[in-house]
């Protein structure tokens, strides 16, 4: 299927969301002004390098439904409970794009912050959402442009200046359809001066049909503030995940984001960060684990604006089978952003000669007083360690069980959160054991995966 035809299959979906979505005084000059760029712009091709390895024909042709309202409330616990209790978390549910409450659609808190539905958020405050979407124009393209036009619900948080918030906010985007589904969530995070917060952002599927979520997250980081994003991504070898997170950090601010993909059919995540104000900081992590035909592609941006600052990229991978990985990282240092420092590795072990890693890390440097690295490793699992693991009494496949679970721990031990952090590494445990990521919190079909810890047939 060429570019001409992968627009025209997205186009259709514009006559349908517009005959059924009522108007919204604050969203329609923005969803109409995307709707032209996406006409002006069309899908992104494999001329752009981040796009070159997506499998277009796995995702078009397919009649997704769109749905255009929420299903009658009912409580999120009659069939869906959050496994990682410890969190101690303000959960805020969304099902098939919409955000799942009884009567509160916004919720303001005694400190001042609001969190909630997105179409809320713009009903009553308008001019802080208005003043907040659409502010990252740079690294936008058709798939970005068709949620901004279409998407139906999203997330909404406010936090005001100086104001500490102590507790994870979680959000959880679950699927439930019979037939094929289309979601396009979008959500919105603001942070004020001197403010922080913990937000944890999982995809789950409660049934194994094919979907196609597409979602947008816009964050702004006020000056001195502290935001923390942890996105966990264990869907179904059925779904097709694609990810675009933009953040804004002002002077001071520090970002962390930690990017977990357990598991997922196609997995699409890019990630840009601005840094617009002097001794900004932001560390990007991320761990994949892909196996079978899965596909995960990670785009990491970071764009030095200012000078003082300082990035890092730790993204590392593990693929068996035929499974394929893209990593992608991007450095630039604009010629006033002086005093610079910016860091980023890609490493990657394949257990079979038939996975296939792609690995393109680059900097782009303008100014003259900067340290900036950058790499990429993909190889197997060192033999000789297997050996001397052997030599102490341990068998082959818990030795090589052992190296992989080491690998993987200086990912996980960035993050900051322990029952986050307990659950990352348990999930990792079961799949490179093999066995299922059946936590007994929904309705997965308690499948098998295929990592097997086996040997390298290179």
């Amino acid at each position: 299927m060429d570019i001409i035809d992968i627009n025209n299959y997205f186009s259709r979906y514009f006559e349908l969301f517009e005959a059924e979505v009522p108007k919204n005084g604050v969203l329609d000059g923005y969803r109409k002004s995307a709707k032209d760029a996406f006409m002006r712009d069309g899908m992104p091709d494999t001329s752009r390098e981040e796009w070159r390895h997506f499998p277009w024909k796995q995702v078009t042709g397919k009649p997704y439904r769109l749905q255009f309202s929420p299903e009658p409330y009912r409580p999120m616990e009659t069939f869906f409970q959050c496994s990682t209790q410890a969190i101690n978390s303000e959960m805020f549910p969304f099902l098939n794009g919409w955000y799942l409450h009884c009567d509160a659609p916004l919720t303001r808190f005694p400190n001042g912050v609001m969190a909630g539905s997105l179409l809320e958020a713009a009903r009553i405050c308008p001019d802080l959402v208005k003043g907040h979407l659409q502010t990252f124009s740079k690294g936008a393209n058709g798939l970005v442009h068709f949620n901004r036009a279409m998407f139906q619900d999203g997330f909404f948080v406010y936090v005001p200046d100086h104001v500490k918030v102590h507790n994870p906010v979680q959000l959880v985007n679950m699927v439930k359809s019979e037939e094929d589904i289309l979601v396009q969530p979008h959500h919105l995070i603001i942070l004020g001066e001197g403010s922080s917060l913990k937000l944890v952002h999982c995809d789950e599927s409660l049934e194994c049909r094919d979907s196609f979520v597409n979602t947008v997250v816009e964050i702004h980081v006020g000056p001195h503030a502290a935001f923390d994003y942890y996105k966990l991504e264990n869907k179904d070898n059925r779904s097709t995940m694609v990810n675009h997170l933009f953040i804004r950090q002002e002077e001071g601010s520090e970002v962390n984001t930690h990017t977990n993909v357990f598991n997922g059919g196609l997995v699409h995540n890019t990630i840009r960060t601005d840094l617009c104000g002097t001794h900004a900081r932001v560390n990007n992590n991320g761990l994949y684990l892909a196996d079978g035909s899965q596909h995960v592609t990670n785009v990491v941006s970071v764009c030095h604006h200012a000078s003082d600052c300082t990035s890092n990229q730790m993204y590392k991978g593990i693929l068996d089978g035929d499974a394929q990985s893209f990593f992608m990282g991007h450095v630039l240092v604009d010629p006033y952003a002086q005093r610079t420092e910016a860091h980023q590795i890609n490493r990657n072990i394949l257990l079979k000669g038939t996975a296939r890693v792609s690995a393109r890390p680059f900097l782009e440097i303008y100014a003259d007083d900067v340290q900036c690295t950058h790499g990429a490793t993909v190889g197997q699992l060192d033999e000789e360690a297997v050996f001397y693991l052997r030599s102490r009494g341990i068998c082959e496949q818990n030795a090589r069980l052992l190296l992989m679970h080491a690998f993987t721990k200086e990912v996980i031990d960035k993050m900051d959160i322990p029952a986050i952090c307990e659950r990352t590494e348990n999930l990792v445990t079961k799949r490179l054991s093999g066995e299922s990521i059946n936590c007994g919190n929904c309705m997965q079909c308690g499948r098998k995966f295929d990592f097997q810890v086996s040997l390298p047939d290179f």
